[in-house]
């Protein structure tokens, strides 16, 4: 496993994260079997785990820190998020500093932790202001409740930009970290934002990098999806809408350049996220041992100029820029 600094902070994450989105722990077996992916992780030198207050009701949070109580606490890096709501009532959600103090003390209690490495906004809050938010997370900084803090895509650009007037009118902690959706098939931050994090020292720490299980290369144009698959399950249809033609027939393409440099479909989708200087860790799902085993594999892996210029051919995209005259 190799390691990266998170922006221009000193804090070193494994190129490869293990997130609890899709963290099932209903039932023992599956308990079990999480709990045994967490495990493996950390031995394999993953020493960043991704989480948030909504994940399973607070149960992922509960969930992580009962298992990491084993190991050392210095020997990983642990966030959690704050924003969606924990109640019912009017002050139970958002960004206002009110709910971040409350929630992080639920937090820290569930994941029985003095402190959480980093801490995010899950969402933006358009009912609070910006600086009451920036503030917030700052003194929390001098507490010593968080060391580091992000936010998700949904700043966005001129956000950004704004968070950092603020942080440095008022001498504020930086912002460490940007969460936001990156893959071959959604490439948005490559417009504005991941410039951006470039010139403010924010690193990257993406989630959904093989775009929901499509860029896994278990999905086949003509083909049923795979029993037991995300496609045949997943409520919100998110990647049964990503299974068009066109994109099946990118990730075929895709596969044939893995398969001529000696990896598998996945690795090659992690590594070229991990191309870019600025992605601090590439955070990952994994529902198995053999999942996890998969995506490791892809730290430590170069993807030569050449097939990143073939790649870039496949994937069609060219990033947003308006000329006048």
């Amino acid at each position: 496993m190799e390691y990266r600094s998170v922006g221009r902070s000193g804090l070193k994450v494994s190129e490869i994260a293990l997130g609890s989105w899709m963290t099932d722990l209903a039932g023992s077996d599956k308990a079990r079997v999480a709990e045994e992916t967490i495990r493996l992780a950390y031995d394999k030198g993953v020493n960043f785990f991704d989480c948030a207050d909504a994940y399973s009701g607070g149960g992922a949070e509960r969930f992580i820190g009962r298992v990491l109580k084993d190991y050392p606490r210095s020997s990983y890096v642990v966030s959690s998020k704050v924003f969606f709501p924990m109640g019912r009532g009017v002050n139970e959600w958002g960004l206002s500093r009110k709910h971040i103090f409350e929630n992080i003390d639920r937090t820290l209690a569930n994941m029985q932790m003095d402190y959480i490495d980093l801490y995010y906004c899950h969402r933006f809050d358009v009912t609070t202001p910006m600086e009451e938010t920036l503030r917030a997370l700052s003194d929390l900084v001098a507490q010593g409740k968080i060391l580091y803090y992000g936010v998700s895509e949904e700043w966005g650009g001129a956000r950004l930009e704004e968070a950092q007037r603020i942080i440095g009118k008022y001498s504020l902690y930086p912002m460490t970290s940007l969460q936001p959706q990156y893959n071959m098939a959604d490439r948005y931050i490559e417009h504005e934002i991941m410039g951006i994090c470039e010139k403010y020292g924010i690193g990257i720490t993406p989630f959904s990098p093989l775009a929901q299980g499509l860029l896994t290369g278990k999905y086949k144009k003509g083909e049923p999806y795979p029993e037991g698959s995300r496609a045949t399950h997943q409520a919100d249809q998110q990647v049964n809408n990503l299974l068009t033609d066109e994109n099946l027939d990118k990730v075929e393409a895709l596969s044939k350049i893995a398969e001529g440099i000696g990896i598998i479909m996945p690795v090659l989708a992690l590594a070229w996220i991990l191309r870019k200087d600025i992605v601090s860790s590439v955070i990952t799902g994994a529902s198995k041992p053999s999942q996890l085993e998969s995506n490791i594999a892809a730290s430590g892996v170069k993807l030569s100029n050449d097939v990143i210029e073939e790649i870039d051919k496949i994937l069609g995209f060219v990033p947003f820029e308006r000329h006048v005259g």
